[in-house]
């Protein structure tokens, strides 16, 4: 809560060991984990980027219910102690900016696969080029990993992140499916540096 505060929505720990730190012209930009202790980090992260974002996609009284800050600090809690998703967070000035988590596909037909559960930043610096920047870290952190393959899930009306994922490698597959109110596409991506792009291929 100190951390949100003094940044205005912001953060000052300089995080764990193994944090990736860059320079973009005059702003500091620091890739670190995200770890017990930032769930109201997150969750601000999330209520303020769903605001914006979702407004005219999900129905109101849906996204009311995903703008309870305390309900989503208790997700995140629960989130960062089970350990079964990998989270990161991105600070700008030492301050928290974007936050992204990630795992194992979760569902049966992509068994293998890594998915891209959530990516969200501030709208403040929407467009400014750091959410390419966490979704490089997440891509390479995933073929650490030793996936050849990533998915995600997006709202099919949200053209400004379908944009963004398309511009980041990630194809529109076949699969929808319904997701508060509103429809999903799944999107994919070969994180082989094959130049296939197609899943079908994989075992062509």
């Amino acid at each position: 809560a100190d951390e949100y505060r003094r940044c205005g929505g912001g953060a000052e720990r300089a995080g764990p060991d193994g944090a990736v730190e860059r320079k973009n012209r005059m702003n500091r930009i620091q890739i670190r984990q995200a770890a017990i202790g930032d769930e109201k980090i997150l969750a601000q992260i999330q209520v303020e980027s769903w605001r914006a974002a979702y407004a005219d996609i999900l129905p109101r009284e849906e996204l009311e219910k995903h703008l309870e800050l305390e309900r989503i600090e208790q997700m995140y809690r629960r989130v960062l102690t089970g350990q079964q998703l990998r989270g990161s967070l991105l600070l700008l000035n030492d301050c928290p900016h974007c936050m992204a988590f990630w795992g194992g596909f979760r569902a049966e037909q992509r068994p293998g696969w890594a998915e891209l559960v959530c990516i969200h930043s501030l709208p403040q610096n929407w467009g400014r080029g750091y959410g390419s920047m966490m979704m490089e870290h997440l891509l390479q952190q995933m073929r650490a990993a030793g996936y050849g393959w990533a998915a995600l899930w997006v709202f099919e009306q949200n053209g400004r992140a379908r944009h963004f994922y398309e511009k980041n490698g990630f194809l529109l597959a076949s699969e929808r499916k319904d997701s508060f109110g509103a429809k999903e596409v799944l999107y994919t991506r070969c994180l082989e540096e094959t130049g296939d792009t197609q899943p079908e291929r994989r075992n062509a």
